[in-house]
């Protein structure tokens, strides 16, 4: 049976590039599965309209006809039509405020959506994502920031140099170019001030991977979180890398309790946060963490304010690429796009002022890092989504949620299902509530 999937093209934002599938999914897709790809005409989509029609794609405004959307970033209330199956990244299962209308639309009209965020494995580790990516351009970002601090500090530094990821052509200029900033500090060294100089990364996953493969273009050396305090004549000629597992983040308030990662994870209520007691040694921290209110934060506003209590505080600079709004870095007041992508957080006023200034750390703040490396994240991303889109396009969404011929990853993912709160999301009943 002959299947009909679009594309919608993104413009939540002007910076939004990617797209689901590229062209080379498209066609093999197409020829191995008998679908048609109707595609949204887009002058900003990193692969152009004519990379599509190459490989047989329609390329149409008006989606009307096809049953089945697939997009990434959210999409506008007035675009949904009764009873369309639409699948992308909706953040809407927090009860996200501004992301209820959109959800409200969807129900009245008796659509089916499908989350990305929630195609899993039996361990609900999740199968189609950006985060590696988000890693990737926040470090290069991150790094970009850590150059304009230092100069407002008039401290020259080779990181001056780096961009941001969204001005290299590809993520692979991008590394050139900080691996031409590392042998400069292998070769003459960083300031003498700066002595030691240490990167931390919180958190180990996906995000954390990303960013960590930015970095070690970089020359550095690896400590232990314990040995940050201990750590004397130090190399110039080098970074200093640090990974924050769990067990460095939190300890239990009582004394008599060990740290247990899954008693953590289960009852988040029983520990503290102890990160103030790294934070004083870094440089920079790259925050890769995942967080809910139920755990302690990472770093909090007055961690910041005793910090900028002394004289010469060592932070220059956090950048979020988990991007929690008053969340595990609590002096992330605001997330930011391309065009301004970090402010300083003034510890003695509790406020933010625009760019960089030596009067607090400077906050990265992008909530839409891998689109600043869209032909690396789309590529990615279309692979990994491929496999799933045969199934999607065979499926017969006008059955019962129970009887839908899906895989379990991909069933699990349905939030709405002709308008219905699918049993894994009943509790989002409470959001819809006017």
């Amino acid at each position: 049976m002959h299947r009909i999937i679009a594309i919608r093209r993104e413009d939540k934002n002007e910076w939004e590039r990617r797209t689901p599938l590229t062209p080379d999914a498209v066609k093999a897709l197409a020829d191995s599965h008998d679908i048609t790809f109707h595609i949204q005409p887009s002058t900003t989509r990193i692969f152009s309209n004519e990379a599509f029609t190459r490989v047989g794609g329609v390329i149409e405004e008006d989606l009307s006809n096809c049953p089945i959307v697939i997009g990434i970033k959210e999409m506008p209330p007035a675009f949904f039509l009764p009873k369309k199956t639409y699948m992308f990244f909706s953040h809407t299962t927090k009860g996200q405020p501004h992301n209820m209308p959109m959800l409200k639309k969807l129900v009245d009209l008796k659509c089916t959506l499908i989350d990305y965020e929630f195609i899993t494995d039996q361990d609900d580790r999740r199968l189609v994502f950006f985060s590696f990516h988000a890693g990737l351009a926040g470090m290069v970002s991150g790094l970009w920031s850590l150059g304009r601090r230092l100069k407002a500090q008039d401290i020259i530094s080779p990181f001056e140099k780096i961009q941001q990821a969204k001005d290299y052509s590809s993520l692979k200029d991008a590394k050139a170019a900080i691996a031409q900033a590392g042998t400069e500090i292998a070769q003459n060294g960083l300031p003498l001030q700066l002595a030691p100089f240490v990167i931390g990364f919180a958190g180990y996953g996906n995000v954390s991977r990303g960013a960590q493969e930015v970095f070690d273009s970089l020359p550095h050396k690896t400590i232990e979180p314990q040995d940050l305090a201990s750590l004397t004549n130090p190399d110039n000629h080098v970074l200093y890398k640090v990974v924050f597992k769990e067990h460095h983040m939190a300890e239990s308030i009582d004394p008599a309790q060990p740290f247990g990662l899954q008693d953590y994870y289960d009852h988040p209520q029983k520990y503290r946060g102890i990160f103030h007691r790294y934070l004083p040694h870094l440089t920079y921290l790259v925050n890769c963490i995942f967080w809910t209110p139920s755990y302690p934060r990472l770093v909090t506003k007055d961690d910041i304010k005793k910090l900028y209590s002394t004289p010469q505080p060592k932070l220059l600079g956090i950048a979020d690429i988990s991007c929690d709004i008053g969340g595990s870095i609590e002096c992330l007041v605001k997330c930011t796009d391309p065009a301004n992508p970090a402010y300083t957080y003034l510890p003695d006023k509790d406020s933010i002022s625009n760019g960089f200034s030596p009067a607090g750390p400077v906050i990265l703040a992008v909530d839409t890092l891998p689109a600043e490396i869209p032909l690396e994240s789309s590529t990615y991303f279309s692979g990994v989504l491929k496999d799933f889109i045969p199934h999607l396009a065979s499926c017969d969404f006008s059955k019962d949620y129970d009887h839908l011929s899906l895989p379990g990853p991909l069933k699990k993912a349905i939030i709405l299902h002709k308008g219905k709160l699918t049993p894994k999301y009943q509790y989002m009943e409470i959001f819809l509530i006017p």
